[in-house]
């Protein structure tokens, strides 16, 4: 059943504005671009680090994972690989913190200003920024320069958005450019881009790196951000209707963020605006940190995996985009989006409790394979919150969603690594039970704006003088 329009929305658009959108270049190819340029970047960035930084302490020590230190080693730890561990833990730290505080600025600035002039000039400053990044990076390891230039290639890309405007300006895209009936799939497709380009570019990025080192992985990084720049640049036609000059540093864009959540067009909508973000924070928080930690609970006692089942385990935990997609598009045939998300949230809850059950190889596969439907939630979460505002607020919109990913992965990092060693000793897979319980939260939250939702329906088409949903 197709949602009712809220009071004072334009009529649905004509037939010829519809085959306008249809034909308009997607956005698909940007984020999948954009996405291998990150995803190469993030783990081989860290092993950089952890050569460099070992090197200059003489410690030559390989970093490759194996199983064999795994079961209760007795070995007494060396105290210069702490140090060199130490060392590449604090600037890890330096650069996600100094490119998130630097990107939670900026994301809300470019944002809401691209509701004015459109999304392509955000795309072309967001994706030249990680280039930027990338071509840093790689003059630090051509030249050997100190590894704090790291740290100013990753606040540059802040500065102009990052990756995070990137997410923000395709999601706002493809609102703009779906009717509210297709929007949840399509949404759920740029989910699956995400996905494809992470398996490729994490299971790639890795045998490459081993065969011939950093520079070359580098370089495909930095001509994938390129492309993406010149695709938003010369393909990527202008997804807004009325654009219109505005002001870039103003408090004017900080302020519809805030209208957004404070002062919306609806009375209603504020209340489900925070519901809604509340269930995609804690849903996508326990996405990034039970990622952080399947590879440390598969290399360790009982499951003891060698390097070749944990690419197998990536690769089907990746999977899990694509099969949600197919799953997502079968169950909309016959069910509301909120109950296909509560279903992608028993997968999800089902699979993390197998996994922290997981002694054995069949287990640990078994968990994935539940986890087939696990990520057809966030996309519905996204298309919910994208008709609860105006066409003129998505960029807004959007913005504050991608600085609340954001905030995700420093929470999940935060709390799901602090509590893993924490609980060794009595469950190993407790982080992930913990997840689960977490979920029950955004289930409990869709379901119970769509009885409210139901209910409101019902008694509107009951006594139709009574004031329409918002």
């Amino acid at each position: 059943m197709a949602e009712p329009l809220p009071p004072g929305a334009p009529p649905a658009p004509p037939d010829r504005r519809r085959l306008r959108l249809r034909l308009l270049p997607a956005a698909e190819p940007l984020v999948f671009l954009s996405t291998v340029s990150v995803v190469l970047q993030g783990p081989l960035t860290t092993q950089y680090l952890w050569d460099r930084l070992g090197a200059e302490r003489g410690y030559h020590g390989h970093n490759s994972s194996g199983s064999a230190g795994c079961g209760n080693s007795s070995a007494v730890a060396d105290p210069l690989r702490q140090e060199v561990e130490a060392l590449v833990s604090h600037w890890n730290l330096y650069i996600n913190l100094g490119g998130f505080f630097v990107c939670l600025f900026s994301v809300t600035l470019f944002g809401p200003w691209s509701d004015s002039v459109g999304r392509r000039p955000a795309l072309i400053l967001s994706t030249a920024g990680i280039a930027l990044q990338t071509a840093i990076y790689l003059l630090v390891m051509y030249l050997e320069l100190h590894v704090a230039y790291l740290l100013l290639g990753r606040l540059l890309s802040g500065l102009t958005g990052d990756y995070n405007l990137v997410l923000a300006s395709c999601f706002a895209y493809v609102a703009e450019t779906s009717d509210r009936r297709a929007r949840t799939f399509r949404v759920a497709i740029l989910e699956a881009c995400l996905g494809i380009a992470g398996m490729l570019a994490s299971i790639g990025g890795g045998q490459w790196r081993k065969a011939q080192g950093y520079i070359n992985p580098f370089w495909l990084a930095f001509a994938a951000s390129l492309a993406a720049t010149l695709y938003a640049a010369f393909c990527l036609r202008e997804s807004v209707k009325q654009r219109r000059p505005a002001r870039l540093f103003t408090l004017s864009h900080y302020k519809a963020v805030y209208r957004l959540y404070m002062a919306p067009e609806h009375p209603s909508s504020r209340w489900k605006l925070a519901l809604y973000s509340l269930a995609f924070f804690l849903l996508v928080t326990v996405h990034f940190g039970a990622k952080d930690l399947f590879v440390l609970y598969e290399l360790g006692f009982p499951l003891c995996w060698a390097s070749d089942l944990i690419g197998y385990g990536s690769a089907a935990n990746y999977l899990a985009y694509l099969s949600s997609l197919g799953g997502l598009r079968l169950l909309q045939l016959c069910l509301e989006d909120s109950w296909v998300a509560e279903i992608a949230l028993i997968s999800n809850i089902a699979g993390l409790v197998v996994i922290s059950l997981a002694t054995t190889t069949a287990l640990m596969f078994t968990g994935y394979g539940i986890l087939f439907l696990s990520m057809a939630a966030t996309p519905i979460i996204r298309s919910k919150l994208s008709k609860l505002v105006s066409e003129t607020e998505q960029g807004a919109l959007f913005a504050s969603v991608a600085c609340v990913q954001g905030l995700c992965s420093l929470v999940a990092t935060g709390v799901f690594n602090s509590l893993y060693p924490v609980t060794l000793h009595f469950m190993r897979g407790f982080p992930f039970l913990f997840g689960a319980i977490i979920l029950l939260i955004p289930a409990a939250i869709i379901g119970w704006i769509q009885i409210w939702d139901s209910k409101h329906d019902y008694n509107h088409f009951q006594d139709p003088s009574s004031p329409a949903k918002d």
